[in-house]
């Protein structure tokens, strides 16, 4: 995440089925802000939470009595990261009784109860049609929602609105991100709400353009050892010359979830260096 739009709304309503309220946590990694989405005509279900920002709360009650709604009906998050569960306790403090629902996939300090949801298990509200569909890379529990009746889809942190996705070291994963994006390829999707910057209109072209830069990055990386720059950091330096230092730290995340494919791919090899940044070279 690379942008910060101080004039993005804090509430829209990008279709008639679909408002958005923003988490009001802008930042280098999450842009404006984490999106979060009510979905349906009434009693909308609510997709993620925000970070749990105090101001978050006051402006959904108002969001929601200009549209002429009560309350969420419930909550699904897309993953376990805190901007987008971090309102949950919030949330529920103000309306009782809220069920809230996420994959759970190696998990641990949830915001309990949640309950359990799967891949492809319908979630139904008013006028509206959601199915979870598994999408792991920039995290291993990740869903996205793809809403039946607009054929679009909610991509979480998946694919944003002005940027690429960091794949963390810790629980994120290339090679199953490449294949969510496949998978995501293959669905009938015109329109994507992503949960950081604005609604992309031609989602099967930003799907592409998603794929083709990680395909891009992969070959610079490859490059980058053939021309003998042979640590993470040498190599953000030279791939990542035109982004602000500021985020070379995430930028190296992914460089490093580049070579942890490529070494399972069996195309580059790994000797760690003590107190140094381990060194890598093609096989």
């Amino acid at each position: 995440m690379s942008f910060i739009d101080h004039e993005f709304p804090r509430t829209a309503t990008p279709s008639p089925l679909v408002g958005r309220v923003l988490g009001l946590n802008p930042g280098m990694m999450t842009g404006p802000g984490t999106n979060t989405y009510l979905v349906g005509r009434r009693d909308p279900i609510l997709i993620d939470t925000g970070a749990g920002v105090p101001d978050y709360v006051p402006l959904m009650e108002r969001y929601l009595g200009e549209r002429g709604f009560s309350q969420p009906a419930r909550v699904v998050l897309t993953h376990r990261h805190r901007d987008h569960m971090g309102g949950v306790d919030q949330l529920r403090a103000r309306f009782r009784g809220l069920a809230v629902a996420k994959m759970i996939h190696k998990d641990s300090g949830l915001p309990e109860p949640i309950d359990d949801l799967r891949d492809g298990h319908k979630v139904e509200g008013e006028g509206v049609t959601l199915l979870p569909i598994h999408t792991p890379g920039h995290a291993s529990d990740h869903l996205c929602y793809y809403l039946v009746e607009e054929r679009a889809l909610f991509t979480g942190d998946v694919i944003l609105g002005g940027s690429t996705t960091v794949i963390p070291s810790e629980d994120g994963d290339l090679a199953d991100y490449m294949d969510s994006l496949r998978r995501l390829q293959g669905l009938d999707v015109r329109r994507i709400y992503p949960a950081h910057g604005p609604v992309i209109e031609n989602a099967p072209a930003k799907i592409q353009e998603y794929i083709d830069h990680r395909l891009l990055r992969e070959r610079q990386v490859l490059e980058a050892l053939g021309d003998g720059l042979l640590t993470i950091p040498a190599m953000v330096e030279r791939i990542y010359a035109q982004v602000p230092k500021a985020l070379h730290a995430p930028a190296a995340m992914s460089v490093e979830s580049h070579l942890k494919k490529l070494r399972r791919d069996g195309r580059v090899r790994e000797t760690v260096v003590k107190d140094a940044p381990s060194r890598w070279e093609l096989a």
